[in-house]
C-alpha cells in the first residue's frame, strides 16, 4: 500500500517554523510522507498559520480556495488549517471554507494525525482549539529540516500587553522549560553532528519568569558554553525590558554564544513606546546598545521597527530616525503598522493616513540601507569563519560560489575551494567586498575545516526521505536561515 504523502505551508515566525517541524515529525511518525517537491499536489496539506499581519486571513483564504478545485477531484486528498490564525478564528474558517478538514490550534498541534483520522471517519470537518498548552512541543516527534543547525524553543506564550500585538491571547502565557530538559535536548542533537543551536521563545530573555528565577536566561547561555561540540549558540527574540547586564556578561564571556543580537524597537519615541506598552523608553533602548557594544565591539545588532502606530506625528517618526542614527543596525526589519483585530491599537484614535505611512516607511528604509551598506563595508578586510550553509546563495550555481554564515550571521557569498565542503563545515576567508545586505570574500578561502555536522548533512542526504525522526528529543538539525521576524509573534 503507497504511503500518503503530504505538504506543510508554514507563514509567519521562527515559532511557526519550529511548529511545522513537530507537525511534519507527528505526519511522519503516523505513515505519512513528504510529498515531493514536482509532486502534482499531496494527500494532506497543512497550513501553519499567522494572525500577525493585516493581510494573514486573506493570505489563507486566498490559498484555500485554489486548493478547493483540486481537493474535488482527487478523492481523499485532506486540508488541516492550524497555527495562530486557526487559534482566532475557529469554526470561522470552516464557515468561509467548508472543504477545510481539520482546524487545530497552537495549543494543540500533537492532535494533528488523530484529528486527521477521525475527519476521514466520520467525513465531517473537525474543529479543536485547546485552551491551554497540552504538552510542551518538545515532547513530540520532529522532522528536522536541517541537519547542521537546530532550533530549541526553551518557552512559550508572552506575559507581554503590547497593544498592537495579538499573539499573548493566542498563545497564552509564558510557560518556560526547565533548564535540565533543554540542555537535554541539545546535548541529543550535538551528539547527532548539530553544531549550531538557536533557542527560542516569544520574549526569549524573559526565560524564568515562569519558574522564579530571574537569572535563568544568563545561567542558560553559560551552560551552552560548557556543551562540548556545540561551537555556535544564537537566540530570538529578546524584549529590552529583560535585557539585563547578567545577560550581556554571559554572551560576552560565553565563546560560543554568537556575537549577534535581534533586539526589537519598535518605535524611537518614548511618548509612541508608552502608547505600545512597551515597557522601556529611548534612553534605556540605547543604553543598551551601549553596553552590548562595550562587551562586545564586532556584535552584529538587528532590529524591528513599526511605521505608523496610531497617534505618531513626525517629531515621533523622527525620534525613531535618531535611533536608529545611533544605534547602527546591522539589519533592521520595517514594518506598516496594521490594524490587528483583538488588539487595543486597532481602536486608537490617530490611525495614519497611508500615504503618510508610506513615505515614513521609505525614508526609514533608505536611511537603514545606508547604514548597512556602511556597517558592511567595516567588514572588508576581516578573516572570519563561516558555517557552509544550505540553499542560501540563489546565484552559487551560475557564479561557482558557496554561501555561508559569519559568526555575527552575515551572509557571506564565497568562492569554491579546490577541496570538497558541505554544509556545516566551516571555511575561512577574508571579506574583500561589501553589499547592502552581503559580503563576498572573491579570493581563495584560506581553510577549510570538516566538522561532524558536516558529516551529519552527508549522512541525511543518504538516508530515505522522511527518515531521522524520533520522539521526544528530535534526531538532527533545524533550518540555516532565520526567517525575518513578523513585528509582532518574534519580536514583542
Amino acid at each position: 500500500m503507497t504511503a500518503k504523502t503530504y505538504e506543510l505551508r508554514t507563514f509567519g515566525c521562527q515559532m511557526n517554523v519550529h511548529d511545522s517541524e513537530r507537525m511534519s515529525g507527528l505526519l511522519e511518525d503516523a505513515g505519512y510522507v513528504r510529498a515531493p517537491k514536482d509532486a502534482d499536489g499531496a494527500d494532506v496539506v497543512v497550513f501553519n498559520t499567522c494572525a500577525v499581519r493585516e493581510n494573514a486571513d486573506n493570505r489563507l483564504y486566498g490559498n484555500l480556495g485554489q486548493l478547493a478545485p483540486k481537493k474535488a477531484s482527487r478523492p481523499g486528498m485532506q486540508i488541516a488549517v492550524g497555527g495562530c490564525l486557526a487559534q482566532k478564528d475557529r469554526e470561522t474558517i470552516v464557515r468561509r471554507a467548508p472543504w477545510v478538514d481539520v482546524v487545530f490550534g497552537t495549543h494543540n498541534v500533537g492532535k494533528l494525525p488523530v484529528l486527521l483520522e477521525r475527519a476521514r471517519v466520520r467525513e465531517e470537518a473537525q474543529v479543536e482549539i485547546a485552551e491551554s498548552l497540552e504538552a510542551f512541543p518538545s515532547t513530540l516527534p520532529t522532522r528536522r529540516e536541517s541537519a547542521y543547525a537546530a532550533w530549541v524553543s526553551i518557552s512559550v506564550g508572552c506575559n507581554n500587553t503590547c497593544t498592537f500585538c495579538i499573539v499573548p491571547a493566542l498563545r497564552g502565557k509564558e510557560k518556560d522549560r526547565r533548564p535540565g530538559d533543554i540542555l537535554a535536548e541539545i546535548e541529543a542533537l550535538v551528539a547527532e553532528g548539530v553544531t549550531e543551536i538557536t533557542l527560542l521563545g516569544q520574549n526569549v530573555n524573559a526565560y524564568g519568569s515562569d519558574i522564579g528565577d530571574r537569572e535563568a536566561f544568563s545561567k542558560l547561555l553559560r551552560a551552552c558554553g560548557r556543551i562540548d561540540g556545540l561551537e555556535r549558540v544564537r537566540f530570538t527574540s529578546p524584549h529590552p525590558r529583560d535585557f539585563t547586564d547578567d545577560v550581556i556578561a554571559a554572551m560576552a564571556e560565553t565563546p560560543n554564544v554568537m556575537p549577534q543580537l535581534h533586539m526589537p524597537l519598535q518605535s524611537g519615541s518614548s511618548r509612541i513606546l508608552k502608547a505600545m506598552r512597551r515597557s522601556y523608553r529611548q534612553e534605556r533602548f540605547l543604553g543598551i546598545i551601549e553596553n552590548v557594544r562595550a562587551a562586545m565591539p564586532d556584535a552584529a545588532i538587528s532590529t524591528d521597527i513599526i511605521v505608523g502606530f496610531p497617534g505618531e506625528t513626525e517629531e515621533d517618526f523622527e525620534e525613531t530616525m535618531h535611533v536608529v542614527r545611533e544605534a547602527r543596525f546591522a539589519q533592521a526589519f520595517t514594518f506598516q503598522y496594521s490594524k490587528r483585530p483583538g488588539t487595543p491599537a486597532a481602536e486608537m484614535d490617530g490611525q495614519i493616513p497611508k500615504e503618510v505611512v508610506q513615505a515614513r516607511y521609505e525614508r526609514l528604509v533608505a536611511l537603514q540601507d545606508e547604514i548597512s551598506w556602511e556597517e558592511n563595508k567595516r567588514q572588508v578586510g576581516r578573516t572570519l569563519e563561516l558555517m557552509v550553509a544550505e540553499g542560501e546563495g540563489r546565484k552559487d550555481g551560475e557564479t561557482r560560489r558557496l554561501s555561508g554564515r559569519a559568526p555575527d550571521s552575515r551572509l557571506v557569498h564565497f568562492t569554491r575551494p579546490e577541496e570538497p565542503v558541505r554544509p556545516g563545515d566551516m571555511v575561512t576567508v577574508e571579506i574583500s567586498y561589501a553589499a547592502p545586505h552581503h559580503l563576498l570574500a572573491e579570493g581563495r578561502p584560506l581553510g577549510v575545516r570538516r566538522t561532524r555536522a558536516g558529516d551529519a548533512w552527508e549522512a541525511r542526504q543518504a538516508a530515505p526521505e522522511g527518515g531521522g525522526v524520533m520522539l521526544g528529543l528530535p534526531k538532527v538539525g533545524a533550518p540555516e536561515p532565520l526567517p525575518a521576524p513578523t513585528g509582532g509573534c518574534s519580536a514583542c
